[in-house]
């Protein structure tokens, strides 16, 4: 004889999927709408550095580098921030990056990217313990003495980069890659991530207020910078 599941174990696996549902749901529904209007598309018309406000700094995200080179999509991000600051939307740029282990640093990777496209030593910053995208915003304020920039990663994880970084009391306009032009597969694949990526910086912004992986002192390597650019 087969049994079904009664009534109330019906209802309650329901509200359960119903609860699920909305925690996955509400981390990304907060980020796109803390960021919406604080973000563009680089490439999305032939005048959209136009719509970048001016801003003392970009903040580049790290992505990843192989082979002592940025990963594609890295590499896409330093070339957005290169831009901005040749149409003097930035004087400086914040390099946060991932130096957890030895032969792993990914901001002296982005620098040496940089330079060797004619952006001058001197207007970059690196921030070598930006582990995730919540310590990266948190260090450019605490660490880096940084009130106001501008963020730059793919457009898929945009909403969520602005929104932390507005979280983290940053007065914060973001411009974002479309990697699908390019990488589609790749860029799904993160896109799918940014559910769960969304859900713990939510927590940590939102519901913690986390404290970085490395507080840091406050380093004036940024307002160095900026005054120099």
């Amino acid at each position: 004889m087969r049994l079904s599941p009664s009534r109330t174990v019906l209802r309650r696996s329901y509200q359960v999927a119903v609860l699920l549902s909305v925690l996955v749901i509400t981390p990304l529904t907060w980020a796109w709408l803390s960021s919406s209007g604080h973000r563009t598309v680089a490439g999305s018309s032939p005048a959209w550095i136009s719509e970048v406000p001016e801003a003392p700094a970009a903040l580049v995200l790290g992505a990843g580098i192989r082979g002592g080179a940025p990963t594609p999509m890295l590499a896409r991000r330093l070339d957005i921030s290169a831009e901005l600051y040749r149409a003097g939307k930035v004087r400086a740029i914040l390099l946060s990056g991932d130096n957890s282990v030895a032969g792993y640093d990914e901001p002296t990777v982005m620098r040496d990217y940089l330079t060797a496209r004619g952006i001058p030593v001197r207007a970059l910053v690196l921030d070598y313990a930006g582990f995730d995208t919540w310590d990266s915003c948190v260090r450019a304020r605490d660490v880096f003495g940084a009130t106001r920039l501008t963020v730059v990663t793919q457009v898929f994880h945009l909403p969520r980069a602005v929104a932390l970084c507005r979280r983290a009391g940053l007065e914060t306009f973001g411009v974002g890659d479309d990697s699908t032009r390019q990488w589609a597969a790749a860029t799904y694949g993160y896109a799918a991530r940014e559910f769960l990526a969304a859900a713990k910086g939510f927590l940590d912004a939102v519901v913690l207020d986390s404290s970085p992986v490395f507080p840091g002192p406050r380093e004036t390597t940024l307002d160095a910078a900026v005054r120099g650019g």
